[in-house]
């Protein structure tokens, strides 16, 4: 035998080593599949203004929403005004105090406000998705473009940054919750938060999204 292939072999070889290459270095991650969480579970809720509930009566808020809904613990870490840096800072602590099954992301609207440079709102996010998903599930939660206009003629649409970072990072990504409400003048506190009513539509689409990927029974 031939010490050497023939050519036709060695072609299928290489071609056969290339496509191998070309799948393991340029896959992109795929979505973890979802483990529906025991009932003592806790889920932690990271956000700004619209995770801590701005504009809403107290214990209003899409978290507390959410526990009622649903039946798990929910703790509500949104500050107002937060950005994505800020919540970056924050999650170590909050990953450590609550050991959470489930976080639910929903953070950068101020960076948008602020007009941040998307991609350092983009690395911000990337950063808090590894980091949360180092220990636990993650849902990424978008946020809308804050367009005054969109949300006056009821068409908000969500920035498109939150599918770029859930496409890179493998994350599931609830779409369309907050577009939804903050469309609705009668779901509204303001412009760019909602109000008891909004919190509770909110919730409800979320609960039952995580019912349908079966991350709650």
């Amino acid at each position: 035998m031939s010490p050497h292939p023939c050519p036709e072999r060695r072609r299928l070889l290489l071609a056969g080593l290339g496509a191998a290459l070309l799948a393991s270095g340029c896959s992109r991650p795929g979505k973890p599949k979802a483990k529906t969480l025991p009932k003592e579970a806790t889920l932690l809720c990271l956000g700004d203004s619209l995770t801590f509930g701005y504009g809403a009566a107290a214990g209003t808020a899409y978290p507390a929403q959410l526990e009622a809904l649903t039946g798990y613990t929910v703790q509500n870490a949104g500050i107002n005004g937060d950005t994505s840096e800020g919540a970056l800072g924050r999650l170590p602590a909050l990953l450590a105090g609550n050991a959470p099954g489930l976080v639910l992301l929903s953070i950068g609207g101020n960076d948008f406000l602020r007009k941040w440079p998307e991609e350092r709102t983009r690395a911000a996010l990337t950063q808090l998705v590894q980091t949360a998903a180092a220990s636990t599930q993650v849902v990424l939660i978008a946020q809308p473009r804050p367009e005054l206009m969109a949300a006056a003629l009821g068409s908000l649409n969500d920035h498109p940054l939150y599918a770029t970072v859930a496409e890179a990072t493998g994350v599931p990504l609830f779409e369309g919750g907050w577009s939804h409400v903050l469309s609705r003048a009668e779901l509204r506190s303001d412009q760019i938060h909602a109000n008891s009513e909004g919190y509770k539509v909110f919730a409800e689409r979320l609960a039952g999204w995580l019912r349908k990927q079966k991350y709650i029974a």
